[in-house]
């Protein structure tokens, strides 16, 4: 069965997040998986997890209760999104197999460039040293998931100062420009979803393109 790749370009967060929703809940047994390529406006997400949650300490972006996992992040323009609607029980896949893809995904990436990343049993996402530089969440609705993975790449980073990244106080923050990554957003994605699509156990060949939602 392909595997359907979705270039969007920026999108609304609320939107897209709807979108995902949709498609989740109408899919069938032999609808294929998609990967959703995107970036968002300035817009912080909070999870499910939000107990004890601190709010952005700055007002000028909007702040969004979302359905995936884990606690409070920021999303902005040059920071790559991909969302994965992925079928986990026809392939008989756990949570474990779909995050283990995405991070190794993001670390070898980057190994490409020489940069040595890492991924943390306590704190998903993958890390340069002690710095963030992607994060992670999804949602599982009767074995079919969606949400994905931000990668930061050439962003503005301030805003992550105003949270505790996905809720540890005082995280840093990186991003590849700051690692001397010659890489745009456009360029770091479509490298990324060709490697996250392998993890996944796809071959460029099953790849099917599609545009619109």
């Amino acid at each position: 069965m392909p595997l359907h790749i979705r270039r969007l370009g920026l999108s609304g967060y609320e939107d897209t997040w709807h979108a995902m929703q949709h498609f989740t809940a109408s899919r069938g047994a032999d609808t294929p998986d998609e990967l959703w390529l995107t970036e968002h406006a300035p817009i912080y997400t909070l999870g499910l997890n939000r107990r004890d949650a601190t709010p952005p300490l700055r007002s000028d972006i909007p702040l969004l209760p979302v359905d995936r996992g884990g606690k409070i992040t920021y999303h902005g323009p040059g920071q790559v999104v991909i969302y994965l609607l992925l079928d986990l029980g026809r392939r008989n896949w756990t949570i474990r197999h779909v995050v283990d893809a995405m991070e190794n995904s993001i670390v070898a990436l980057l190994a490409e460039h020489a940069i040595e990343a890492h991924a943390r049993a306590d704190a998903p996402g993958v890390y340069i040293g002690e710095a963030k530089i992607a994060s992670l969440g999804l949602r599982i609705k009767q074995q079919r998931c969606y949400h994905g993975l931000a990668l930061n790449v050439d962003m503005d980073l301030a805003p992550f100062s105003a949270i505790d990244p996905c809720g540890y106080k005082g995280m840093p923050v990186t991003q590849t420009r700051d690692l001397g990554l010659p890489l745009t957003p456009a360029q770091a994605g479509e490298r990324l979803l060709k490697l996250l699509a392998g993890k996944l156990g796809y071959t460029e060949n099953e790849f099917l393109r599609t545009e619109a939602l």
